[in-house]
């Protein structure tokens, strides 16, 4: 008889229901020893679809229009990575959600910068691959949103929604809603494409109906240029001071 596997050397008892909390607390670890080793002081948050094409690339369906997000987000990551990287310990770090389209722009400013970024991917049904501008030692892959959740926000210090489905909104009101309760500290959540969103969503509804409160108005910021975005995340932490 061979010798029997150690414990955590045994893959399939690692994905028994028994193991579910030892998975959960190394989808937490792995990530954060990492950014504790390479210096991740501080993030911005980056999302938007990953259907978004760059303006090279056009799709031929009407995604096109929005494809000049695509070169905002990037633009806005590699302002971001080139002022906030500037010592040993990086702060501002790009962190994305790996896959395409905004995100894959967001991990891309960076990388022309020269610059550390984060990626953190998901397990779904269809796939989702990294793309090709994550730092490699940052570039983490989930199965639990509820980690993956946790650590977009952890060193969070802005929140910058770009135009996307489902999970951007999923992010973004997680986002509001921590902020709103007081669990997490204040900080700049920005929506890039002042018209995009506006049309998306009757903010001023909700307060007029007292669904939210009209300061609660006050935690969103629309800007429509990378300089305008980084402008208010500068500004906002200057007045704090």
């Amino acid at each position: 008889m061979n010798n029997p596997l150690l414990a955590y050397e045994n893959v399939d008892f690692l994905k028994t229901d028994a193991c579910r909390e030892v998975r959960l607390q190394l989808e937490h670890l792995h990530p954060e020893v990492m950014m504790q080793k390479e210096k991740i002081k501080s993030t911005i948050v980056l999302f938007g679809s990953a259907r978004i094409p760059e303006t090279n690339f056009p799709t031929g369906t009407k995604i096109d229009e929005l494809s000049p997000f695509y070169d905002e987000a990037r633009n806005l990551a590699r302002i971001v990575s080139d002022a906030g990287q500037t010592n040993t310990e990086c702060e501002y770090v790009i962190i994305t959600g790996g896959g395409g389209g905004i995100m894959e722009a967001g991990n891309r400013g960076a990388y022309d910068a020269g610059c550390k970024s984060i990626a953190l991917n998901i397990s779904l049904p269809h796939e989702q691959k990294p793309n090709a501008y994550v730092t490699e030692d940052l570039c983490f892959r989930f199965h639990y949103f509820s980690m993956r959740k946790m650590h977009f926000m952890q060193r969070a210090k802005a929140y910058v929604a770009f135009p996307g489905g489902f999970g951007t909104f999923d992010e973004l009101f997680e986002a509001l809603t921590l902020i709103q309760t007081g669990k997490i500290e204040p900080m700049p959540i920005i929506l890039f494409g002042s018209k995009h969103w506006k049309r998306v969503m009757d903010w001023d509804y909700l307060a007029e109906y007292g669904l939210i409160s009209y300061h609660d108005l006050d935690l969103i910021t629309f800007c429509d240029t990378a300089e305008d975005a980084w402008g208010a995340i500068t500004s906002f932490y200057e007045a704090r001071q």
